[in-house]
């Protein structure tokens, strides 16, 4: 009598388990294209009647929704990611977007586009922040990415300074989760410089001074620029990410370098236009303060008053006067929400200008 074979045991359910996985791609495929049916009437209406492609608003409560109806098992940030890639689709049927974003490929910016708006839609690099601004403004670029500030680093001076010098408004935030690399095409006794942006060596500092001492430390615009530079250089290693890695042939040498394992970078997506009200917004406010003592506390006190919490607030030069300060404030809620209107109007007072920057949908998570 032939003894059963353990390894085939439960064969027959696995097969019967993958046809019904197959019938339910077929209804999943035919009801994704039903929805893309939809989708390319939302275009003809929005091109009818002017208005953008993109809409924050209606992006969040989308995923919104996809959370509180979603049973499980799927966690909800497998849904998000779906249903992304999904929206990414639908722009591409709508009318294709180009999104701006800090270059090479494979930088961080890049990164947090893609994981943003997918993988149909047209992503240009450019040579520096600057660039992203300016090719928004120019209406090359739909919407740019740019990163305003890390948990280890602090802000991006650049992206401050892109405000003060455009009119280019804030329409979202992607928070993205900073793992760097250490990158190379050799081994790493063979490592004789390595290059990044200098703000990815400070988020790196320990881990350097510990494993590669005495190295000599590259600074370059962005890290997917020093990954470039170190596939063309035998003995140069850049700090990058693994999507950086995968798009320049480069061997990952050790993972996981960065001293704060939380390490965390804000993005902000920039536009034209802000976004609508979504319920959960945040609000950017670019100010200088009037020439008298206690300026500043009086309109930080306008904001407590009217229940405003300010989440971030930083400084640049104003570039016109010395000693003069423009400040960046970042506030919880809506400036078309009553209680915000009316401690903007209070707060022009106090101020010698006043620009909200834009209101956009709080990031609740790392994307």
């Amino acid at each position: 009598m032939d003894q059963e074979n353990p390894n085939d045991s439960g064969t027959g359910d696995l097969t019967e388990l993958r046809k019904e996985i197959d019938k339910l791609d077929l209804r999943l495929v035919e009801l994704l294209n039903e929805r893309a049916k939809v989708v390319v009437r939302v275009g003809a209406a929005k091109q009818a009647n002017g208005t953008p492609i993109y809409a924050p608003d209606r992006e969040s409560a989308v995923l919104k929704r996809i959370c509180e109806i979603n049973g499980g098992p799927l966690p909800n940030r497998t849904l998000h990611a779906i249903y992304r890639e999904m929206m990414s689709g639908s722009f591409a049927l709508e009318r294709p977007l180009r999104i701006g974003y800090l270059g090479p490929q494979g930088s961080f910016s890049h990164l947090a586009a893609q994981r943003k708006f997918g993988s149909s839609v047209e992503y240009r690099p450019l040579a520096d922040i600057r660039a992203v601004f300016d090719e928004v403004a120019r209406r090359h670029c739909d919407m740019g990415m740019v990163p305003i500030e890390n948990s280890s680093g602090g802000g991006v001076i650049d992206t401050l300074d892109g405000f003060l010098e455009t009119h280019i408004r804030m329409c979202g935030e992607v928070v993205l989760e900073i793992h760097h690399n250490l990158l190379a095409n050799c081994t790493a006794d063979e490592i004789k410089a390595v290059a990044s942006k200098p703000e990815v060596f400070a988020q790196c500092r320990n881990w350097l001074a510990t494993s590669l001492p005495n190295i000599e430390q590259i600074p370059v615009a962005s890290s997917s620029r020093a990954a470039e530079m170190a596939a063309q250089q035998k003995g140069l290693a850049a700090i990058g990410s693994d999507l950086a890695a995968e798009l320049y042939g480069l061997k990952v040498i050790f993972e996981n370098i960065e001293d704060n394992p939380n390490n965390m970078t804000r993005f902000l997506v920039i536009a034209r236009q802000p976004a609508k009200r979504t319920g959960n917004d945040k609000t950017a406010v670019m100010f200088s303060t009037a020439h008298r003592v206690g300026a500043l506390v009086d309109v930080l006190n306008v904001f407590s008053r009217h229940g405003i919490n300010l989440t971030n607030i930083d400084s640049r030069p104003s570039r016109r006067r010395n000693w003069e300060y423009f400040f960046f404030v970042d506030a919880e809620g809506h400036f078309e929400d009553p209680n915000f209107a009316e401690a903007l109007a209070e707060a022009r007072h106090h101020c010698g200008e006043l620009h909200v920057l834009g209101s956009f949908p709080r990031a609740t998570e790392p994307i």
